[in-house]
């Protein structure tokens, strides 16, 4: 397995989402701030404690997962559908490595970006909540194996979408819904 090539797709995505610092970590971050704010003030008031823990501490992992899983497929179909869209991707194609090093790279970077987003708004909620992790080793667990799964879920949506509209449908008609009725909140 070439390496360089996995790390140079790697720090190539990491660097994009450097450049778009504000679509990429602040616009999630104000969004679910904003959730946080309306959810907690809105049903915090009525509802104090479930299980001894507080509404909004009580909301925190919903929200988080909600963000990381919209932004690990989001992160991964756009990485991968870009490249086609522009034509960039044959150089990709041509180059002396193998599919699974691409896999590697891009849905590396995609789990990464969408793992440091679910830090930044846990520390983000701790702003607003004392939070208390009971378990932060099978925290920490899922949250990689969450981000890993529907990065390669949003891959595959990347190499299948067509246009632009087509990498937003699973993202807004399966994944959001879901994630309301499952309970995340």
């Amino acid at each position: 397995m070439n390496y360089r090539a996995v790390l140079a797709i790697y720090k190539f995505e990491m660097a994009r989402a450097g450049r778009t610092r504000l679509q990429s970590i602040v616009a999630p971050v104000l969004s679910t701030s904003l959730y946080f704010v309306v959810f907690g003030a809105a049903i915090g008031a009525r509802i104090t404690q479930i299980e001894g823990v507080s509404y909004g501490a009580f909301i925190v992992p919903g929200m988080m997962m909600l963000s990381l899983l919209t932004q690990s497929i989001s992160n991964a179909s756009f990485g991968i559908y870009f490249p086609r869209f522009t034509g960039t991707i044959y150089e990709l194609l041509s180059a002396p490595i193998s599919y699974i090093e691409i896999v590697l790279g891009y849905v590396g970077a995609a789990a990464t970006k969408s793992i440091i987003l679910g830090v930044i708004i846990l520390l983000t909620a701790g702003l607003f909540v004392p939070l208390h992790i009971a378990h932060p080793f099978w925290m920490a667990a899922f949250l990689v194996l969450t981000a890993v799964t529907f990065s390669l879920f949003g891959f595959i949506l990347g190499v299948w979408a067509d246009g632009f509209e087509k990498l937003q449908i699973v993202p807004l008609l399966v994944i959001t819904p879901l994630t309301f009725l499952g309970g995340s909140f």
